[in-house]
């Protein structure tokens, strides 16, 4: 099995476990005289392997990650890199937008608002910032389909 397809089967694992257990949810009480619409018991076996197989799997995705190099570093490191570049990139994002808002004036007596920062060379920062995220995460994609599961 290769890494895309674990993380896949993850992805799809945690939406059936968070379906399962909203389906215990509904099915854990009922009026009296009634049957539940699935049996609890059955449902709790399902969720019980479904959570011992992404344990399974999570630990096998963290070791491959571990050990697969790509670009000179770790897998877990670059991901960790990926999630950093999106948050700050995100963060620049959110700076440029409220830099960006002007204030229209109707008379010269209204409060002028300015930006206090280079909204240009911002945008360039959010630029690079994108281009350096979409490269990695395009190199961390490749890896995923070409690298075997530990």
């Amino acid at each position: 099995m290769k890494l895309a397809e674990a993380l896949q089967e993850r992805a799809d694992l945690a939406r059936r476990i968070d379906a399962l257990k909203s389906r215990l949810s509904h099915n854990a009480i009922v009026q009296e005289g009634e049957a539940p619409a699935e049996e609890p018991s059955a449902l709790l076996a399902e969720f019980d392997a479904c959570t011992a197989r992404m344990e399974e799997l999570l630990t096998r995705i963290n070791l491959t990650n571990c050990k697969t190099v790509v670009l000179g570093q770790s897998l877990t490191a670059l991901l960790a890199r990926r999630d950093a570049l999106t948050v700050k990139l995100g963060g620049y994002r959110s700076l440029v937008n409220e830099a960006s808002m002007t204030a229209r004036r109707a008379t010269r007596s209204e409060i002028k608002i300015l930006s206090t920062v280079n909204v240009a060379e911002l945008q360039k920062t959010v630029d690079r910032l994108a281009k350096e995220l979409r490269q990695l995460d395009n190199a961390i994609q490749a890896a995923n389909w070409t690298t075997d599961l530990l």
